[in-house]
């Protein structure tokens, strides 16, 4: 698990905060790469379901199966509290330079292409950074994009136990000072259907057109 992670991030940096933007062509080789092995590994186990999806189907995977965390305003969340909406979930942290305010964007701007329904849909945003990111920072922060998301955090040993569930790799990179330190993370997001399963993993920088479509697909289900 931990060099497909590590390589994940690896290649999100490379492609900067522009997805899809690539300055050099061993950089396509690289995320085309990257993207293969990631797929290979989230669909080991996996029964695809039939709907024409965009994003990588996971249906039927053995993971990804609930959290015990605590939202921005002090309350206690389990995946079942969202029970008859479509969840979103992406791991990151608040002081991330790119990729986490691109995903939480593009996410944003697939809500507003879903129109009313997107009040059918919850997008969480679970820091890797509890130590940082206080309740007040994810409030600050999460609903910025969206005034529906949520942030999510636990302590030190819930939010690795809940990575270790969602198969997330993250570590931390030291910097020059002990409070100027980055995230390596996997970059990607789960989503789940209206009945709590987990149907999909979202790639980083797949575009929103394609994720409000996916989202669509799920959402008709119920």
């Amino acid at each position: 698990m931990w060099p497909v992670a590590r390589v994940s991030e690896v290649a999100a940096r490379s492609v900067g905060p522009k997805a899809g933007v690539l300055r050099h062509p061993i950089q396509r080789v690289l995320r085309l790469a990257i993207v293969t092995i990631v797929c290979g590994f989230v669909m080991a186990g996996c029964h695809p379901s039939p709907l024409p999806f965009k994003n990588v189907d996971i249906t039927g995977a053995n993971f990804a199966r609930d959290f015990a965390l605590t939202d921005q305003n002090g309350h206690a969340r389990k995946l079942a509290d969202f029970r008859g909406k479509v969840v979103v979930m992406f791991f990151g942290y608040t002081q991330c330079p790119d990729v986490c305010p691109t995903t939480m964007t593009d996410l944003a701007t697939a809500m507003a292409m879903l129109g009313s329904d997107a009040n059918r849909v919850q997008v969480l945003f679970v820091t890797i950074d509890p130590q940082r990111d206080t309740p007040q920072v994810l409030a600050a922060y999460v609903p910025h994009f969206d005034k529906r998301f949520l942030g999510l955090y636990g302590n030190a040993a819930t939010t690795a136990a809940t990575a270790k569930e969602f198969k997330v790799f993250y570590q931390k990179v030291e910097g020059p000072t002990p409070t100027s330190y980055s995230m390596d993370h996997t970059a990607g997001s789960y989503v789940f259907d209206t009945q709590g399963k987990v149907r999909l993993f979202i790639r980083e920088g797949d575009p929103p057109a394609e994720i409000a479509h996916d989202l669509k697909l799920l959402l008709a289900l119920d």
